[in-house]
């Protein structure tokens, strides 16, 4: 089932997407994902017995419009990028790939929805990158969650894009954090797609287009740390609950390692595509 924020005449409420036709099945992503699987059986049964709306006419916010903290976020996660990202800093690249993920975060105020604004960091930067990544969204409170189990902890999938200040990011001590907090700087949609439609979240294509124009494409079978060892991984000590959203890594074709680097523009239009799940759209936008 595809699950979207939606507003219309003022308010918002949860709606399935079924063809061109919005259902309104709850009143907010958060208490529909903590309710568990009693609440997401009663929003399947109104998406087939409920009347719905034209799609066309309701607007779509990000899935979970403010995360309750900060969305976790993992980098180097494909083969090719952190190979990429080596050679562009002039160093020799490994013959073994990191034991562990490197983990940031990026706080609720960088979410925005699909063909929302994303703000050109000026006067800060002009480096605004992109990043096509899946994201998981947690249905399950868990800590210490073993690898075994961690994808029944999933409640489904959507799309991210890891919008990122490259010249930010690099110049605070190594720390990624900065770069990658401005406002606006992580869309996410159109809508979450529940786990039982994506068995296997490492069978799918996904995409990044910059104006029409293919800039990432690869697969995400290609990913080094699995979203189950993520899962692990995060959740060692520390209390994953419904509602969590972890970003899961970046393939290779960031704008900054290519030759020579490409940037975003003010009007340039981004689209992030994930198999199975959809298409994220937004535009840079200066700001006020």
């Amino acid at each position: 089932m595809r699950l979207a924020t939606c507003q219309r005449d003022g308010g918002t409420f949860v709606g399935a997407i079924l063809d061109e036709q919005v259902v309104e099945v709850a009143r907010d992503m958060l208490e529909l994902i903590g309710g568990g699987v009693g609440a997401l059986e009663n929003a399947r049964a109104l998406a087939r017995t409920a009347t719905g709306g034209p799609l066309g006419a309701t607007r779509l916010l990000a899935p979970i419009p403010r995360p309750r903290r900060d969305v976790f976020c993992v980098g180097w996660n494909y083969s090719e990028h952190f190979r990429e990202g080596q050679l562009v800093r002039g160093k020799d690249v490994p013959a073994d790939l990191p034991e562990w993920p490197a983990l940031f975060s990026k706080g609720p105020n960088t979410v925005v929805g699909p063909d929302a604004g994303v703000l050109f960091p000026a006067p800060h930067s002009e480096q605004l990158d992109w990043e096509c990544e899946l994201a998981v969204v947690i249905g399950r409170e868990g800590r210490d969650i073993p690898e075994s189990k961690a994808l029944e902890h999933v409640f489904g999938y959507t799309c991210a894009n890891d919008v990122s200040v490259r010249d930010v990011q690099r110049r605070h001590g190594g720390q990624w954090f900065k770069g990658k907090n401005f406002d606006t700087h992580l869309p996410l949609g159109p809508w979450i797609v529940t786990a039982d439609e994506i068995p296997n979240p490492h069978a799918l294509r996904i995409a990044t287009r910059v104006n029409g124009v293919t800039k990432q494409d690869s697969r995400t079978e290609h990913m080094v740390f699995t979203v189950a060892r993520i899962i692990r991984d995060l959740s060692a000590g520390m209390t994953l609950v419904p509602g969590d959203v972890i970003i899961t890594g970046t393939p290779e074709g960031v704008g900054f390692a290519r030759k020579p680097p490409e940037f975003l523009k003010v009007g340039d239009v981004v689209e992030v595509e994930i198999e199975k799940i959809g298409i994220l759209r937004n535009t840079v936008a200066a700001r006020a």
